[in-house]
């Protein structure tokens, strides 16, 4: 379990700099300030997503958990829900997908409670 969560951290988080470098280089002249700093926030929560992504790979080697699995879905799903959704709405211009954001944001706090449970239920401070 840790293996495929630590592969999908990576490949996202590859994926977030590619996809800030194209926003930077590739669209900065073509976007609006306004749509630019939508694509920014887009890339920030992918990157801290897919970071936390990470950690949690990192967490199920010493304590596998089908929680912790859970939390990676949430996290993986809430980068494509919340920044897809700014991505798309960035160089679309489409404004109904900013009705998609919020359900990113949800898998986003799922994932991390998720996170917390698993901490509260098998973490021991010796």
């Amino acid at each position: 379990m840790s293996k495929s969560i630590l592969m999908t951290s990576s490949i996202l988080l590859a994926a977030a700099v590619a996809i800030g470098a194209f926003g930077a280089h590739g669209l900065k002249s073509h976007f609006s300030a306004e749509m630019m700093q939508i694509y920014k926030t887009g890339v920030e929560y992918h990157f801290y997503h897919a970071l936390g992504l990470m950690l949690i790979g990192v967490v199920a080697i010493s304590f596998p958990s089908k929680l912790l699995k859970w939390s990676a879905v949430f996290l993986a799903a809430g980068i494509l829900l919340f920044s897809g959704s700014l991505y798309v709405l960035s160089i679309t211009g489409i404004k109904w997908l900013g009705a998609v954001t919020p359900a990113g944001g949800i898998s986003f706090i799922v994932g991390w409670v998720l996170l917390l449970v698993v901490v509260l239920k098998d973490f021991t401070v010796k």
